[in-house]
C-alpha cells in the first residue's frame, strides 16, 4: 500500500513542478497509477470529524469513510438503509426505532453496537458528556429535536423526539449523521479530527497538511469492498491551477469546473464531465443589524441593483439558474410563486432615496474558493460594479476559505456589510431554520450571520418541520420563500447545477444530488 502511495504522490508532485513559474516546463504527461483516484478539491479540509464540520468539501472525504444509521439512495434525495437494516416509526411521529446491522467494526477494531450510537448523538448533544468539548458541533441544530437516544438492546436503538420532526430521517442522511468511533474519540480526544475511525467503505491512512488527504481500501466492509485501492484527494484552491492540473494528468477527478472550461473538457476525448442537479442557493449575506442594510429598503434596492441574468449567463455561463430566495427549485413541491428580483437599476436607486440613503458604504466578504461557491472572485467584482453603479461604495476584501468561514460564521457585526454564502442541502427546512430564524444567531450556535429576525418566519419553520403531510409542509415552505424574499435579508443570486470531469480512465463515477461524492463504485484503468 505505502508503494501505491508513493507512487501516486509521485506523480501528482511531477504535476505540481511543471505547473509552479519559475521551474523547468515538464510535458503535459504525468499518469496517477492504476486503482488509486486522485481528486482535486477546492480546498484543505478543516476536519475529519464528520459533526464538526459544515462544508460539503469536508463532507465529500467522509461520507467515504463513514456510515450513517441510514444514506440516500443512489440518484436521490430518499433515505435507504446503511448501518441500520431497518426502523420503525410511532403514529406520533416522536419514537425511530432502528435494528442495526450485527458484525460491523470501526476500522480501528472495535464493534458497532447501539451504545456507539448513543454514544454519537450524546456526544453532540448532551453538554455533560464527558467528549462534548471536543466539538463545538454547528451542526447538531439538525438533532435538536431529540429528546433522549436509548439503547434496548445491543442491536437496537430507540430515538425519542421532543416532537415530531419530518427531516429527521433526512438529516440522519446528511453527513452529521455519520457514525464515528467512542474508542477512537476516547483515544484521541479534540485530536479525533486528525485521526478518524469509522465502518465505511476507506480507510484513513494518512493527511499531509494543505498536501493531500489518502484513504485506503477497507477488505472488510459490510457491504462490499469498494473497487479502487487508495484515493488521494489534493486541495488545489485555485481554479486555473486545478484545470492545468487535470489537463496535465495529475488529477483524475476535479470537482465544481470553471464554467469556461466546462465546452473545452466537453470537446476532449479525454474527459468525461459530470453534471447533475441538486438543491443549491449561492447567496450574499447582508448584515441586517447595522449599517445600511439595516433598513430593508436599502436590502431591497440590492436585489434590484444587481443582474443576476448577466451573472447567471455570462459569469456561470448558464451553469446555474436566478434564485428567487432562500429555497432552492429542485425542491418542487414547495408551492412557490415567487420570482426572482428582475434587474432594475432605476428602482435601486429610489429605494436607496426613499430611504435618504447617500452613498452607503459597503464591506463586502469575497472567498477565493469553497463548496459550490463556483467563481467567487469574478462574482464579487461583477456585484460590486452593479452595487456602485446605482450609488453604493463597495470595498471588497478576499479570504481564502477556511479564514472566509473563520469570520463570516461567527457573525458580520463590526467587520461586513455583506459576505458571499452558499448551501447545498437536503431538506427544504435546513437552510432557513440553521440561516434566517431568530434562534439560529452566531451567539447561539447557529449560522444567521446577517442576524435576520422575522417572528412569522419563525413560527413558519417550527410548523413546518413538525408536519408530516408533505403538501403542508410544501405550503408552508412557499410562505416562507415569500417573506424572506420581500424582507431580503440576502442577495439572492444562482441555483447551481453541480459539476465535475474525470479521465477517460475512470469509470462508474456519478454525481448525487446530495452534492455528496460516493466513490464505493469507482474503478480506474
Amino acid at each position: 500500500m505505502k508503494r501505491l502511495f508513493r507512487s501516486a504522490l509521485a506523480a501528482a508532485a511531477l504535476t505540481c513542478a511543471a505547473l509552479v513559474p519559475g521551474l523547468i516546463a515538464l510535458p503535459a504527461v504525468a499518469q496517477t497509477p492504476p486503482d488509486v483516484l486522485v481528486v482535486g478539491q477546492i480546498a484543505e479540509p478543516q476536519s475529519l470529524d464528520p459533526h464538526t464540520v459544515t462544508a460539503t468539501n469536508d463532507f465529500r472525504i467522509l461520507v467515504n469513510l463513514y456510515d450513517g444509521l441510514v444514506r440516500f439512495k443512489d440518484g436521490t434525495l430518499e433515505v435507504e438503509p446503511a448501518l441500520a437494516e431497518s426502523w420503525e416509526v410511532s403514529d406520533d411521529g416522536r419514537t425511530y426505532r432502528f435494528k442495526l446491522r450485527e458484525g460491523v467494526k470501526f476500522h480501528d477494531g472495535s464493534d458497532f453496537d447501539a451504545e456507539a450510537v448513543k454514544f454519537n448523538f450524546d456526544r453532540m448533544l448532551n453538554k455533560d458528556h464527558p467528549f462534548y468539548d471536543t466539538g463545538p458541533f454547528p451542526l447538531s441544530f439538525n438533532f435538536s429535536s431529540i429528546a433522549s437516544v436509548e439503547v434496548i438492546d445491543p442491536y437496537m436503538v430507540e430515538f425519542r423526539l421532543k416532537e415530531a420532526f419530518a427531516p429527521f430521517l433526512s438529516n440522519l442522511a446528511y453527513p452529521t449523521g455519520l457514525i464515528v468511533a467512542p474508542a477512537a474519540v476516547e483515544q484521541h480526544g479534540k485530536d479525533y479530527g486528525r485521526s478518524p475511525s469509522g465502518t465505511g467503505p476507506f480507510k484513513f491512512a494518512e493527511w499531509q497538511s494543505n498536501q493531500r488527504v489518502v484513504i485506503e481500501r477497507n477488505p472488510d466492509y459490510w457491504s462490499g469492498a469498494a473497487k479502487l485501492e487508495a484515493v488521494v484527494f489534493r486541495p488545489v484552491t485555485d481554479a486555473n491551477t486545478r484545470v492545468a492540473e487535470m489537463m496535465a494528468g495529475g488529477l483524475d477527478v476535479m470537482v465544481e469546473v470553471p464554467p469556461d472550461n466546462l465546452a473545452t473538457f466537453r470537446q476532449d476525448a479525454g474527459f468525461a464531465v459530470a453534471e447533475q442537479a441538486g438543491p443549491h442557493v449561492w447567496f450574499a449575506i447582508l448584515n441586517t443589524k447595522e449599517g445600511p442594510f439595516s433598513d430593508k429598503r436599502v436590502r431591497q434596492a440590492a436585489n434590484y441593483a444587481v443582474n443576476k441574468e448577466t451573472l447567471v449567463k455570462d459569469v456561470l455561463q448558464d451553469t446555474a439558474t436566478v434564485a428567487a430566495g432562500p429555497i432552492p427549485p429542485a425542491f418542487n413541491w414547495v408551492e412557490s410563486t415567487v420570482e426572482p428580483y428582475p434587474h432594475d437599476p432605476e428602482k435601486a436607486r429610489a429605494l436607496l432615496a426613499e430611504a435618504g440613503v447617500e452613498n452607503p458604504q459597503l464591506t463586502f466578504y469575497v472567498t477565493e474558493g469553497g463548496s459550490g461557491m463556483l467563481d467567487p472572485v469574478t462574482m464579487g467584482a461583477a456585484i460590486q460594479a452593479d452595487l456602485q453603479a446605482v450609488g453604493f461604495t463597495v470595498k471588497i476584501e478576499t479570504y481564502e476559505w477556511n479564514t472566509f468561514l473563520s469570520r463570516v460564521n461567527p457573525g458580520l457585526e463590526g467587520k461586513a456589510d455583506m459576505a458571499e454564502m452558499a448551501w447545498m442541502t437536503n431538506d427544504p427546512d435546513t437552510v432557513p431554520y440553521l440561516t434566517l430564524r431568530t434562534d439560529a444567531m452566531p451567539d447561539k450556535g447557529g449560522f444567521n450571520s446577517g442576524y435576520y429576525s422575522n417572528p412569522e418566519v419563525d413560527k413558519l419553520l417550527e410548523q413546518a418541520r413538525k408536519s408530516t403531510d408533505q403538501a403542508e409542509r410544501g405550503k408552508l415552505y412557499g410562505e416562507v420563500q415569500a417573506l424572506v424574499h420581500e424582507d431580503a435579508p440576502w442577495l439572492f443570486v444562482a441555483n447551481w447545477k453541480q459539476n465535475a470531469v474525470t479521465t477517460a480512465a475512470v469509470q462508474g463515477f456519478k454525481l448525487q444530488p446530495s452534492f455528496l461524492l460516493d466513490l464505493r463504485g469507482v474503478a480506474k484503468q
